[in-house]
């Protein structure tokens, strides 16, 4: 091999490896103005989020910082459906005043409850404010209505003392009753003033005492199940775990109930609002419109259209109403006209019906029928106008004497 070869294959080599260096030079230039950009990005959404939170909103839903998601068939779904809740609410009981027999009784009825425990539970104590204010609302409606029937019962008796007649024992019988309705009305008003005092203490607390019973959908095992049949499935273990807690706390003088989707709601509202839920409970939220995030009013259009069908609708009934009525005043008319005609009519008819059987009754004896039916009718028609003058008369008379 000459010189010549050698250096060409020299160059050739130089050359390949410049083009390598040239194209790893330009992979991290891209790599490194790539970084650069997706920094100036982050600090952009930063800077937006930044400008939208001090602008006085958020874009993130009120979910995210919430334990769950929703409550439904008597629980509490949490984590997009892969856990459950269900809730049982107890009575506490007062052991310091118990005896010794009694706390012995409730300690081996709390053991056994520890013993038959299969599960993992959660017990949870939520100290809430006595609101009484729904109590007192029942209250006054109750006296109110007891005051409603003590005046009643005193117009009764002044009206059967006005108008007289009734006997003393009956008298005396409805004066013993307002005499008790009145005591009855005075200890209702003490009752509704005490509490309302009572009411006024903010210091009146309660505890309430639950536990909460977990379940996870994993536990199922069967992948093959439809969201309706995993949601009942679930329901039902749940519910039995409850029935069987519920019934061996029952050896501990305790009483407990399943909770339902109202107590949740209850729970889950006092927890979340603790300072409202004292004086504006979920009851009157709901009443208020509380879960209606916004209204909309009905389409202009639809407005129209409601409003002209039922302009229709009152016009027809008007116009049928109309004619109902001038055909019940024509047929009216006609019977009028009838009683009016109805010597008339019967004269007629009476001639009618003799000139068609004259030939059975004789022709002299029809003609003179005939002739007595007219001058009966003459002498009515006579009759009828000599009323008619005398009651004319007497008008006028009468019209004379008042002037």
């Amino acid at each position: 091999m000459d010189l010549m070869q050698i250096l060409t294959i020299a160059v050739i080599i130089l050359f390949f490896a410049i083009l390598v260096l040239v194209f790893i030079y330009w992979q991290m230039s891209v790599k490194s103005k790539k970084e650069k950009d997706t920094k100036e990005i982050n600090k952009e959404n930063k800077s937006s989020k930044t400008t939208a939170s001090q602008g006085g909103y958020t874009k993130l839903s009120v979910f995210d910082f919430m334990e769950f998601d929703k409550i439904e068939d008597n629980m509490i779904v949490q984590n997009n459906g892969t856990r459950y809740l269900m809730g049982i609410e107890c009575e506490g009981i007062n052991y310091d005043l118990m005896s010794e027999i009694e706390k012995t009784s409730v300690e081996q009825g709390f053991i056994q409850f520890l013993n038959t425990l299969r599960h993992p539970i959660q017990i949870y104590t939520q100290t809430r404010t006595i609101n009484i204010s729904s109590s007192i609302e029942n209250y006054n409606k109750k006296v109110n209505a007891i005051k409603d029937e003590l005046d009643r019962k005193r117009n009764q008796y002044n009206k059967m003392l006005q108008v007289g007649g009734y006997d003393k024992r009956d008298l005396e019988e409805i004066r013993i009753e307002i005499a008790r309705q009145q005591n009855l009305y005075d200890y209702g008003k003490d009752i509704v003033s005490n509490i309302e005092t009572m009411s006024l203490n903010k210091n009146v607390l309660r505890k309430h005492y639950y536990i909460i019973i977990p379940y996870y959908s994993s536990e199922l095992g069967n992948n093959f199940l439809d969201e309706e049949e995993k949601r009942n499935m679930i329901f039902s273990e749940l519910y039995t775990r409850a029935q069987s807690i519920t019934r061996t706390l029952f050896a501990c003088s305790m009483k407990c109930r399943v909770m339902d989707s109202n107590d949740l709601a209850q729970l889950l509202y006092v927890a979340y609002n603790r300072d409202e839920s004292e004086t504006y409970g979920i009851d009157k939220a709901l009443r208020a419109g509380y879960g209606e995030v916004y209204s909309t009013a009905p389409d202009v259009l639809d407005k129209r259209m409601k409003a002209i069908n039922k302009e229709v609708e009152e016009k027809a009934l008007e116009l049928a109403r109309a004619k109902v009525d001038e055909v019940k005043s024509e047929k009216e008319k006609i019977v009028e006209k009838k009683e009016q005609s109805f010597d008339e009519l019967v004269q007629e008819l009476a001639t009618l019906i003799i000139k068609e059987n004259k030939n059975y009754v004789g022709k002299d004896v029809a003609k003179e029928a005939i002739k007595r039916i007219k001058e009966e009718d003459t002498k009515e028609k006579e009759v009828e106008a000599d009323v008619k003058e005398k009651e004319k008369t007497t008008r006028t008379r009468r019209t004379r004497k008042n002037a």
